[in-house]
């Protein structure tokens, strides 16, 4: 039997799909051991028995059979081969878990660390993950190397199992066995320190040599008092001695002053049997782990991260859900500034909007931001500030480090340091071309507010302003009574006021409205116009971006516009309803029904974005009239001929309406004993007398 066969192997357990390690002829060659490769197990109860090479009497110079699977494993140069008479099994060395998924990696730890504590665990992953590493770490494996990067991990890998092997090494030859240890499993750095913290023996690998501020041989003699400060020293003379109390290896982290700036070390420290120079005396071997702690640390921080963005959008999502049955802006507001300050991730919310003198008003808030608020409500006119800026740009707007921010005026980093605010975002709310305000959110983190936090607000922003919209249509509609607006337009830049002013022509908004994909459609009749020259001009215009002629009549017309500026839509947005607009000889008429509570300087200053010249000429309150269903069906009803009523019945009870057809219009007109062609015509007419109850004077154009 060869020395190789006699030691103890390094185990790589691969992935069943992959069948072939791509580290071990690379481990073998570095370490000169013997290493094998076994197939995941399926079930990993199984491992052990897996990895422990079981001994055999002589060298059958075949593949051993695997005892978890069943199946032949590496040929006969990973074997091993055990003397005569030896029954236990041998176990590795160390253990390569060669997986990239994380449920296996997860439970091979689990039953590794539970029946083979000694032995050194690294998980070597082709591809690394953030979810891998976090695995691999919260499974207190010895270390976790991806191999599918552009460095050479077979370094390390050796670097690891050496540096965690040597701290059980145990030799036969008494007192010199800490030397072969100092000699043979040397990691970063290795010292021989008395009881008393004297250094008597030290040792550092070439390309560690460089980091060091003293010599690894001028310590010797040293204390440790010499080489840290006192907390430091302290802690380590502490380790040292309950190392020699329990005769038992000790481990401990601390950090150290380098020539490349402060590092963090591990350390075993690994107690003598042998007195040295006539006292006790430890084997200190240590490994500079900085890189792998900043990789932890910055994992804890992504996952810091990814929890405080799950609570955000958490937070984001009930908001939304609550504003769903808001009955009133009020509540709206409230509520939003409320919960997300009961959410503890922010210290401070609240909702302002512009006045009619160019001034922003509180509405609401939440919070203990008092002294941030005086201040940004009292803020000198020099400086303008966020709020004011995204209420003005409509753009929504992040401040960190809001207390180190020198562009911002000292009164406001003073108050904000006495609230304890760090981080703030501004946030228009809007819904299309309107803006109903600001909601402005402080947070006692640094840098709150990265670029998903972000988007989950500009998502709150445009539902809040969305949801406002809504309340307010909601209202106007189940008002008993309207205010009536007529504003009066000299001389837009739209096409109809164009066409209008040129041809001497009349236009009317027969329906104007919104797609779920956003698009704005208005439908424009023209009076006193062919139909060509509205379509030449159309295609001409500037503020209309698509056309489509919907009937072509004689001297009158009606087409489908999509226009790149409309004040229709300002107007909708806003919360007020159109029941007439016409244009004439250049100058627009609009009459617009609004909520008693609408802010109707808001509408008015609205209006005067999309065009200049609007004038509100008139304010009208209107009573509605009280209409029950039953009164609703009769005027419909009373719109219908009979062959009208007959051709809608005999076509909905027909199934002439489902789909699939139950039945065909050939059916109905044979029923009817009428041709096809009247059926339709009969039919048709029918339902746009219906529809025309439910759709007319509800818009007018632009």
């Amino acid at each position: 039997m060869t020395e190789r066969q006699r030691e103890r192997p390094i185990v790589i357990v691969t992935d069943t799909r992959a069948q072939e390690s791509r580290l071990r002829p690379r481990l073998e060659q570095a370490t000169e051991r013997a290493v094998r490769t076994v197939p995941t197990p399926s079930d990993p109860e199984r491992l052990v028995e897996s990895v422990r090479v079981p001994p055999t009497t002589e060298h059958d110079g075949g593949a051993e059979t695997n005892p978890a699977s069943g199946e032949k494993s590496e040929s006969a140069s990973t074997a091993e081969a055990a003397p005569a008479g030896e029954t236990a099994p041998i176990t590795p060395s160390a253990l390569v878990l060669e997986l990239d998924r994380p449920a296996d990696i997860q439970a091979l730890l689990r039953r590794v660390h539970a029946d083979l504590p000694d032995v050194p665990t690294l998980v070597a992953p082709h591809d690394g993950s953030e979810r891998l590493a976090t695995v691999t770490l919260r499974a207190d494996a010895t270390d976790y190397v991806p191999t599918g990067g552009d460095e050479d991990p077979i370094d390390r890998i050796v670097s690891t199992f050496q540096s965690e092997t040597s701290t059980s090494a145990r030799s036969d030859d008494g007192d010199s066995r800490y030397h072969h240890i100092l000699a043979t499993e040397l990691p970063d750095e290795a010292f021989v320190i008395g009881e008393d913290g004297t250094y008597l023996e030290a040792k550092v690998r070439p390309e560690s040599g460089d980091l060091y501020t003293v010599p690894a041989d001028e310590l010797v003699g040293t204390t440790l008092e010499d080489a840290f400060p006192d907390a430091v020293a302290a802690d380590l003379q502490d380790c040292i001695d309950q190392a020699i109390r329990t005769d038992d290896v000790q481990s401990i982290e601390y950090q150290a002053d380098t020539t490349d700036g402060c590092r963090q070390f591990e350390a075993r420290v690994v107690p003598i049997d042998e007195r040295i120079q006539g006292r006790r005396a430890v084997v200190w071997l240590a490994r500079d782990i900085t890189e792998r702690v900043e990789r932890e640390r910055r994992l804890r921080s992504r996952q810091d991260q990814l929890e405080t963005l799950n609570r955000i959008n958490a937070v984001v999502r009930q908001v939304i859900e609550t504003l769903v049955e808001a009955p009133a802006r009020d509540t709206i507001e409230r509520e939003v500034c409320e919960q997300l300050v009961d959410s503890e991730l922010y210290c401070g919310s609240w909702i302002a909007e512009w006045t009619g003198d160019g001034q922003l008003s509180y509405r609401t808030g939440a919070g203990d931001a008092e002294a941030v608020l005086e201040c940004v409500r009292d803020c000198s006119a020099e400086y303008e500030n966020p709020v004011e800026r995204a209420a003005r740009t409509g753009e929504l707007r992040t401040t960190n480090a809001i207390v180190e921010n020198e562009s911002l005026p000292e009164e406001l980093r003073e108050a904000a340091r006495a609230d304890d605010v760090r981080s703030g975002i501004v946030v228009p709310i809007t819904h299309e071309d309107a803006t109903y305000g600001v909601l402005t959110v402080l947070a006692s983190r640094d840098d709150a507010f990265s670029e998903r936090e972000r988007a989950e607000f500009r998502l709150l922003g445009e539902t809040i302003g969305f949801t406002i919209m809504a309340v307010k249509n909601r209202q106007l509609l189940f008002a008993d009574s309207v205010v009536e607006l007529e504003f009066r337009i000299d001389g837009g830049d739209t096409f109809c006021f164009d066409l209008s002013e040129q041809y001497d022509c009349t236009g009317s908004l027969e329906w104007a409205g919104t797609t779920s994909s956003g698009r704005t459609f208005q439908y424009v009749t023209v009076d006193g116009l062919e139909c060509e020259t509205v379509r030449k001009e159309a295609k001409a215009h500037d503020s209309v971006e698509e056309y489509r002629l919907i009937h072509d009549g004689d001297e009158r017309c009606t087409i489908e516009l999509r226009l790149s500026t409309s004040g229709v839509r300002t107007l909708a947005n806003h919360g007020a309803t159109i029941r007439d607009v016409t244009v004439e000889d250049g100058v627009g008429t609009y009459l617009v029904e609004v909520s008693q509570d609408a802010d109707i300087r808001e509408i008015a200053e609205a209006l005067t974005v999309a065009y200049e010249n609007a004038e509100l000429v008139a304010r009208r309150e209107v009573d509605r009239a009280v209409r029950t269903a039953a009164e609703r069906r009769s005027r419909i009803l009373d719109e219908l001929t009979d062959r009208q009523l007959t051709t809608l019945r005999l076509a909905y009870y027909g199934g002439y309406f489902d789909w699939p057809r139950e039945s065909t219009g050939e059916e109905i007109a044979e029923a009817m004993n009428i041709s096809p062609p009247t059926m339709h015509q009969h039919l048709r007419k029918g339902l746009r007398s219906i529809l025309g109850e439910f759709f007319e004077n509800s818009a007018g154009p632009d």
